[in-house]
């Protein structure tokens, strides 16, 4: 149990090291197109986990969700320009990503269908936000990376 918990830790450490933004030449022209980006890294075989499909909700006054964009990760595990810079308001935001389908082409069955991070955004002014996730069939973690805007 200590080993599997040191390699999972170890992975996620790994993975996180590589989570900072990229430059901006790497995901458009300015910073400013880019106020939220996901990755996504299969804890399982250690590489960026493409293909899985991921859905942004804002929370609306009623409290309910309303989705406001969806993309799916690219070969490299990530996904840039889900939102344009001036409809990523202050608010609840909940990021869900599909695990259950990205398993099942691997014959897995997960124990979650889906990975949900919610998160309060831009309530100490305005912000740009790195989300990184480690996904495996029976867990997921995840961490984020907040930066002013135009850092």
């Amino acid at each position: 149990m200590a080993t599997s918990s040191f390699f999972v830790v170890l992975a996620a450490t790994a993975f996180l090291c590589n989570a900072a933004p990229l430059d901006h030449k790497s995901h458009g022209e300015t910073d400013s197109k880019c106020p939220l980006m996901v990755k996504v890294l299969d804890a399982v075989m250690g590489i960026p986990a493409g293909k899985v499909a991921i859905k942004i909700h804002r929370q609306a006054q009623d409290k309910s969700w309303q989705l406001i964009a969806s993309s799916v990760t690219d070969d490299t595990g990530e996904v840039h320009d889900l939102i344009p810079e001036a409809d990523f308001t202050k608010g609840m935001y909940k990021v869900e990503l599909d695990t259950k389908s990205y398993w099942k082409p691997m014959g897995v069955s997960p124990f979650h269908e889906v990975a949900e991070v919610v998160f309060q955004a831009n309530n100490a002014g305005h912000r740009h936000y790195t989300l990184a996730v480690l996904l495996s069939p029976f867990s997921y973690t995840t961490t984020a990376v907040v930066s002013k805007a135009h850092e």
